[in-house]
C-alpha cells in the first residue's frame, strides 16, 4: 500500500507544475488582463470627470494611461477571445482619439467596421458602437484636414462616409424606443452635414470640437 501512496505523492509536484504551465498560466494571464481593464476603466472615468470640469487637455494623462492599459491587455489576451479583443480594440481607439492618435484610431476603426460587417452573428450593439465611433473619427479627421488646407477631393469622401453612417444609425434609432439615442444620432448627422457645407473661413473661427 505504501508504494502507490509514495508514487502518488511524487507525482503531485509534476501535476502542479503542469497545471501552472498550462491552464494555471492562462488563468494567471486572464487575471492580469482583468486587472488592466479595471485600471483602464478607472482612468477613463477619471478622464471624463476631469474633462467635464477642466477641459480635454487636463484629461490627457488619464486618457494616455487608459490607452496603455488597454494595449497591454490586448497583448495578453489569447487570440481565441475574439469578442473581448474586439471590445478592447474599440475602447483603446476611443482613448487614442483624445491623445493625438486620431489617425491610428481612425485606421483601426475602419478595419473593425469591415471585419464586423462580414462577421457572422456579430453583436449588433458592438457593431453600432464601432460604426458610431468610426464615423466620429471621420468627422474629426475631416475637421483637421480642412483646417490644414486639404483639397475637397481629399476630405469630402471622409465626411460623406461619416454622414452615411450617422444617417444609418439615426434611422435605426428612430425605429426603436430610446429617444435619447435618436436625438444623439440626429445631432451627429446634422453636425456632419454642417461640417461639409461650412465655409473654411467660418470653420477657422470655431474652436476645435471636443471629442
Amino acid at each position: 500500500m505504501k508504494r502507490p501512496l509514495i508514487a502518488l505523492w511524487l507525482t503531485l509536484p509534476v501535476a502542479a507544475y503542469a497545471y501552472h504551465m498550462g491552464p494555471g498560466q492562462e488563468h494567471m494571464q486572464l487575471d492580469q488582463v482583468a486587472a488592466l481593464i479595471e485600471s483602464a476603466d478607472f482612468h477613463v472615468a477619471e478622464a471624463e470627470r476631469i474633462a467635464a470640469t477642466n477641459g480635454d487637455e487636463a484629461a490627457v494623462e488619464d486618457w494616455t494611461r487608459a490607452e496603455a492599459d488597454y494595449a497591454e491587455a490586448l497583448d495578453l489576451l489569447p487570440a481565441e477571445r475574439v469578442a473581448e479583443i474586439r471590445r478592447l480594440k474599440l475602447e483603446r481607439a476611443k482613448a487614442q482619439m483624445f491623445i493625438s492618435k486620431l489617425p491610428v484610431a481612425n485606421a483601426t476603426l475602419s478595419g473593425m467596421v469591415t471585419e464586423l460587417l462580414d462577421a457572422p452573428d456579430v453583436d449588433p450593439e458592438l457593431l453600432a458602437d464601432v460604426q458610431r465611433t468610426f464615423a466620429t473619427s471621420q468627422y474629426y479627421m475631416t475637421w483637421l484636414q480642412r483646417l490644414e488646407g486639404a483639397p475637397r477631393e481629399e476630405w469630402e469622401p471622409r465626411i460623406d462616409s461619416a454622414r452615411q453612417i450617422f444617417k444609418l444609425l439615426a434611422t435605426k434609432a428612430e425605429a426603436g424606443t430610446d429617444q435619447s439615442s435618436t436625438k444623439e444620432a440626429r445631432e451627429d448627422l446634422e453636425s456632419a452635414i454642417r461640417l461639409a457645407r461650412m465655409d473654411l473661413s467660418e470653420l477657422q473661427g470655431l474652436p476645435l470640437p471636443s471629442q
